[in-house]
């Protein structure tokens, strides 16, 4: 593998302290030597910046795993479904992954997205070299050698998810190294490489900050290090990498031996829970929790009225709404901040990342923007309009009873296409849909008493997008606000599932002329996901109990739906009454929780790979509404808008062939 065989030279980065959110933007510099970037602690913190800049790209679209899975889909009239270099995590959703030139090539840097190999070196480097820096004190080398050390080991854990088995690297390689076993490495067994990573965090949580302050946001803290030791703990206990003999019990090592642990250890759960109840405990003394919109900041002026009509709701609603988006709140526990920022004579890939994407254009009136001017019906720049929401995602939030719309009596599953017409402003079942859906506008009863998250997630036909400093009336039929045919490039930028997507859309961004772009960091890992690995690990340790359904209702309390075990247990509203209480019906709940709160930050994903169900969820066609619909009986039919093909040989992703021809020693994934 070739990137491990580095002379040790280092690219080093430059560090910008202007701003919380961009700290670890890394612009290259010209090659130094070692001594050069660690003589003195400003370049040691240019080499630690560089050590993070090979972090994925999760903001931006083309290039972010995020969008692998069944979530998202891009507007095929772009043709960024089929250009090589975009919508990347699509092209492998459609069985397009090859060998020559992998799609998001992380082993060796190529296909879109940088080698987390050349990041490990990078951190290696760091490692051996961070004491040559003179003027630091000692806390500071303990606390950023620590950071260093999960990156090294949260880089090692990314490969393994992609490619299975890895190479470990922990030392530099030198120019003059003749050994075989260094320069022609093999993979390392599962076990082995799991023990390798958690031996790393291990070592660098105790040198660690308990949290950081404003000017280093972004860095590692002993809380986000605990946070990823419990993320990579579940990966380690679930089914893919315990117990693996059905998919991978022929796959081999040279020495006759099984990459894969061919043997379930239900103990692996109890290591996992331990790791979860460090994590929650450290974050929570370090003033993480469950976000809550301060009541101190204002609400969009449409808002105010049905505000008064419903105030328990639209405080919930702006909870969940600002979530995701406002930058560093307590409960984003490590979140990425490389962001790069927009500037007029860059190239349009660099501000195409997921929340200029997803954001709709301007409403089809003209808005005064109160400087002398009116913004341009429709104008997309800064709105890219064509990231969209999978039909999936509308049937897969809950009701507002906290139950899937299949398991839910008082929801009419059976007539859910039926258009409808809601309540006008006047008529007394408004206070029922205030703030959420339309007054007197058509839409299908999919679309109603739907939980607040559906709400806050998706913009469907009928339901509000809060963008460009506006509640958008999110129309979505043909010619109408958000929808296809309007405004500039009317055929190219438009959701093509007619759901949009607005969860990692800041109310306050805007585009056209106005161009205003609200950054913060996308979240890596949060609070309500702790939550969530723990009711998971919990179940799967020892079953249901009420500390599971203690952890899954601290995320559904701030959801707004009731808790688990009353819903699941009441007769007249649960289809499958006491699901909860069966240990696999439980796991389903789960994991359609981890969906629900989780949607869209790429977690899905690899939910379904860890119980080695991504075969048959991720092989169904992404539908969609009719996106020509100009009525809403046309635009209210489902349609196929992209074929899907995952086989189990997509579980563990290719190495690139010219890795395999410069070492011997490695042995390529199953079936590529």
């Amino acid at each position: 593998m070739n990137n491990i065989l580095k002379t040790v030279f280092l690219t080093v980065g430059l560090l910008y302290c202007t701003s919380c959110s961009d700290w670890l933007n890394v612009v290259p510099d010209n090659v130094m030597t070692v001594d050069d970037i660690f003589s003195t602690r400003k370049d040691a913190a240019q080499a630690l910046a560089n050590a993070y800049a090979y972090l994925p790209h999760y903001d931006a679209p083309h290039s972010s795993p995020w969008l692998l899975g069944d979530e998202y889909i891009g507007s095929s009239a772009l043709n960024y479904d089929d250009a090589d270099d975009k919508l990347r995590s699509v092209r492998i959703m459609r069985n397009l992954q090859v060998t020559g030139e992998p799609i998001l090539g992380y082993w060796s840097g190529n296909g879109g997205v940088k080698s987390l190999y050349q990041g490990i070196n990078q951190t290696n480097i760091f490692l051996a070299s961070i004491d040559l820096a003179e003027d630091m004190d000692e806390t500071t080398k303990k606390d950023w050698t620590a950071q260093v050390k999960c990156l090294k080991a949260y880089y090692h854990f990314l490969l393994m998810q992609h490619y299975g088995p890895i190479v470990l690297s922990d030392q530099v390689i030198s120019p003059e190294e003749t050994s075989e076993d260094l320069l022609f490495p093999k993979r390392s067994k599962i076990d082995v490489c799991f023990d390798f990573i958690i031996n790393l965090i291990n070592e660098a949580i105790p040198d660690l900050r308990g949290a950081t302050t404003e000017t280093d946001y972004g860095q590692i803290n002993k809380s986000a290090a605990t946070a990823i030791k419990a993320r990579i703990m579940v990966a380690r206990a679930r089914p893919f990498f315990n117990g693996n003999r059905d998919i991978f019990g022929d796959f081999y090592d040279t020495d006759g031996q099984a990459y894969f642990p061919q043997e379930e250890k239900k103990e692996k759960w109890q290591d996992a829970i331990t790791a979860i109840n460090e994590a929650i405990a450290t974050c929570t003394a370090n003033g993480f929790g469950m976000y809550a919109y301060p009541r101190s900041k204002n609400i969009m002026n449409a808002d105010t009225t049905d505000a008064r009509i419903a105030p328990e709701r639209m405080r919930i609603l702006y909870d969940l709404r600002y979530m995701p988006v406002d930058p560093w709140n307590n409960e984003i526990i490590w979140g990425y901040s490389n962001i790069e920022q927009f500037s007029w004579y860059d190239n349009y890939e660099r501000w195409l990342e997921i929340q200029a994407a997803a954001t709709p254009k301007l409403p089809s009136k003209a808005i005064y923007t109160g400087e002398g001017e009116f913004e341009s019906k429709g104008n997309v720049f800064g709105s890219g309009n064509w990231l969209a929401a999978s039909y999936a995602m509308a049937e897969r939030f809950y009701t507002e009873n906290g139950l899937p719309i299949e398991e839910d009596l008082s929801f009419d599953m059976g007539n859910r296409y039926e258009i409808v017409t809601t309540p006008g402003v006047e008529d007394p079942e408004y206070k029922d849909i205030a703030g959420i859906i339309q007054p007197g506008t058509q839409t299908v009863r999919l679309h109603l008493n739907r939980e607040l998250r559906f709400y806050t997630s998706l913009a469907v036909a009928g339901s509000y997008f809060r963008a460009q400093r506006y509640r958008i009336n999110s129309i979505m039929l043909y010619g109408q606000d958000c929808g296809r045919g309007l405004g500039q490039r009317p055929e190219e930028c438009f959701y093509i599932t007619g759901i949009g997507h607005q969860k990692f859309v800041h109310p306050q961004s805007s585009g056209g002329w106005s161009f205003r772009t609200m950054y913060f960091p996308y979240p890596i890992i949060r609070m309500a996901d702790l939550y969530l690995m723990k009711a998971e690990a919990l179940n799967e340790f020892s079953g249901p109990s009420q500390e599971v359904y203690d952890a899954l209702n601290v995320v559904r309390r701030r959801a707004g739906i009731p808790d688990i075990e009353k819903v699941w247990a009441d007769p007249t509203l649960a289809r499958t009454v006491d699901k909860h209480k069966d240990p696999i019906g439980l796991r389903e709940i789960i994991l359609q929780e981890r969906g629900i709160e989780l949607a869209f930050e790429g977690s899905r994903y690899w939910d379904m790979v860890g119980y080695k169900r991504a075969v048959s969820e991720f092989s169904k066609p992404i539908m969609g509404w009719n996106d020509r619909g100009a009525t809403p009986q046309a635009f209210f039919n489902l349609e196929a808008k992209q074929t899907r093909r995952f086989t189990p040989t997509n579980y563990l992703w290719p190495i690139d062939l010219k890795e395999m021809n410069i070492n011997s020693n490695l042995k390529q994934n199953p079936g590529w």
